[in-house]
């Protein structure tokens, strides 16, 4: 029996293995093979077009660093690849373990797509899988796998998550560093803009700001009438910041105001400035239960990448994989 077992195990290697090989001939014809997973191919082509969206956003964020886009690039396409190798390891999975996904399923999710992305406008839906290249049957293996990638995602990692109050407490205690705030202000701007550094009518308009506030305005009213920051319509209203937040010149007259009190005319190249602290607090570590919902999301992220890399090593030691 054990001798029988071990020959159809060698056969099913040796089929497997001239089935990737049939499949990689091809792939290289028409493609460069970047790895191939059990029977699976992927191609360089397919590498490419997963990582388009973020290859995009790189080009822009680099437009005059090519040496740093290239490695950002290089970067984003090695992940993309380990993405498509694992995507082809749950997909396999799905079958190896014998589950399965009715067409009738699969109808409806197809709908559901072409509803949400198209709005049942299905010669918009034709139009857009013409210019992509894709056809009708392509989309729905698409839909159908992505379904099944997901399903699995779910219930091999994220059901199986739990944070304990235990664990959110433990964590707070040993990462009270983290946690710990700057001396702080609630503060109030004024920003009125300067159309060049010697602009000094920007000054005089400030100094008359300052004096309407002196007599008796209110400073709120002010910054929603004269401000240009971004906080005019809360009457420039910054709520409580750190020291860190602003501008080092600006904190070094914001951080010496008193509750209630008006800084004078701060005249910087770009612009003149007037601050209203209105209250201060002094720097602190902020309470588990002002954390605790962070403290449970980085757990919760700790615990699925853990999870989602246990489970992929076990079927990586499960499946032939090879990289090219």
């Amino acid at each position: 029996m054990q001798m029988n077992t071990m020959k159809m195990l060698r056969f099913s290697l040796i089929f497997m293995t001239w089935i990737s090989a049939s499949q990689l001939l091809r792939a290289e014809m028409a493609d460069g093979v970047k790895a191939v997973v059990n029977d699976s191919v992927i191609t360089y082509s397919q590498v490419e077009e997963f990582t388009a969206p973020a290859a995009e956003a790189l080009r822009r964020q680099y437009a005059n660093e090519p040496q740093a886009f290239q490695q950002k690039l290089n970067a984003a396409l090695g992940d993309s690849l380990e993405q498509l190798v694992e995507r082809q390891l749950i997909l396999r999975s799905f079958i190896v373990d014998g589950y399965q996904l009715p067409e009738t399923v699969v109808d409806q999710l197809v709908q559901e797509r072409i509803r949400g992305k198209f709005g049942d406008d299905r010669v918009t839906f034709i139009k857009t899988l013409q210019a992509q290249g894709m056809t009708a049957e392509q989309f729905r293996k698409d839909v159908r796998d992505q379904y099944i990638v997901q399903a699995l995602r779910q219930k091999n990692v994220s059901s199986e998550i739990v944070v304990s109050p235990y664990k959110i407490e433990t964590y707070y205690l040993s990462h009270t560093n983290d946690f710990q705030i700057e001396d702080e202000i609630k503060l109030r701007m004024i920003v009125l803009n300067k159309i060049s550094p010697d602009d000094t009518n920007t000054v005089h308009r400030a100094e008359e700001i300052l004096a309407q506030i002196k007599r008796g305005a209110t400073f709120s009213e002010m910054a929603s009438i004269y401000s240009d920051g971004s906080q005019k319509s809360q009457g420039g209203d910054w709520g409580w910041v750190e020291r860190s937040v602003l501008r080092k010149d600006l904190a070094e007259t914001a951080f010496t105001l008193k509750p209630g009190e008006v800084s004078g005319v701060i005249d910087t190249p770009a612009s003149a400035y007037l601050m209203l602290v209105e209250q201060t607090r002094p720097a602190h570590i902020k309470s588990l239960d002002d954390v605790r919902e962070d403290i449970e999301k980085t757990l919760r992220t700790q615990q699925q990448a853990k999870l989602e890399k246990d489970w992929m090593d076990g079927l990586k030691k499960k499946t032939f994989i090879r990289y090219f």
